[in-house]
């Protein structure tokens, strides 16, 4: 399986006048322009998921949906709540098995969860290697099984290099 570990893309900065609630704040302009450009250099290199699961904050949702529109997937974004705290495997396997998916899945979610949990797959521990995941980042992992240390890194994709 390859995973497409995701990055959401720019917010903006906090605002607690605006939202109160953190997990409320939308993507900025920006955002969304910076991520449609990421969806169409995966679509240009044939990086097409079969699913794709986010966060259920705002910005995770609203960056899934982006990829969704762009990608032309037809399929709805799924929630994944997983993707909005520390890495938990048992829980992503759930989620990605419940998509049917078994090629290609993006996961959208947040740092510094997303940065651990690359990490973790990668080497084993959530702090066995650091990664510098930009907004709208994409992580290329294949991996057979969700598990510590057995994934082996395919590419790193970021904003600046499309």
């Amino acid at each position: 399986m390859l995973l497409l570990l995701v990055r959401h893309a720019h917010a903006g900065d906090r605002d607690p006048a605006q939202w109160p609630d953190d997990r409320d704040r939308p993507l900025t302009d920006k955002g969304r322009k910076t991520q449609t450009r990421m969806a169409r250099a995966l679509r240009e290199l044939e990086l097409i998921p079969e699913a794709v699961l986010a966060s259920p904050w705002t910005r995770a949702t609203q960056t899934a949906e982006i990829l969704d529109r762009e990608l032309a997937l037809g399929r709805s974004p799924i929630p994944s709540p997983a993707l909005a705290t520390d890495p938990d495997l048992d829980q992503l396997t759930g989620d990605i098995a419940s998509s049917g998916a078994t090629g290609t899945v993006a996961l959208v979610g947040h740092s510094p969860w997303m940065e651990e949990l690359g990490a973790l797959l990668l080497t084993g521990a959530t702090d066995g290697v650091a990664i510098d995941f930009p907004k709208s980042g994409v992580l290329g992992l294949e991996i057979e099984q969700l598990a510590p240390g057995q994934a082996v890194l395919r590419f790193f994709l970021r904003p600046k290099m499309v």
